[in-house]
């Protein structure tokens, strides 16, 4: 099911957040959903979670993703990422131009998709 709609998370206020489709998974109490996340040069998603898995791959730019306890890592096109459940993160564009991300998730369907904690 295709739905193209800002999805319901404290993201879309700094960045620009497409939901591509959202889905039942085959895991029970979990749907899957996915995302186009485009992140202005400069702009800094902020510190949030998600309530399941995120599976990440940068489509275009540089992106520097802080994650919780974890070295820091510099994403260049091309570059897949995994980000455990309620794993506090930060996601960077350094440029040039705006980065762009395809995110499919694994979630809990209830929890907002991202929710902004402390860095």
């Amino acid at each position: 099911m295709t739905s193209e709609r800002p999805p319901a998370d404290a993201l879309t206020a700094r960045l620009r957040r497409t939901e591509l489709q959202r889905e039942p998974s085959s895991v029970p109490g979990r749907v899957i959903v996915q995302v186009l996340t485009e992140i202005p040069e400069g702009v800094a998603s902020g510190w949030h979670t998600h309530p399941g898995e995120e599976v990440g791959y940068i489509l275009a730019g540089t992106v520097q993703m802080e994650i919780r306890d974890r070295p820091t890592l510099t994403l260049e096109a091309g570059t897949g990422f995994l980000i455990p459940p309620g794993t506090p993160h930060n996601a960077t564009d350094l440029g040039p131009g705006t980065g762009m991300m395809l995110s499919t998730y694994l979630v809990d369907p209830g929890p907002p998709l991202a929710s902004f904690v402390e860095g």
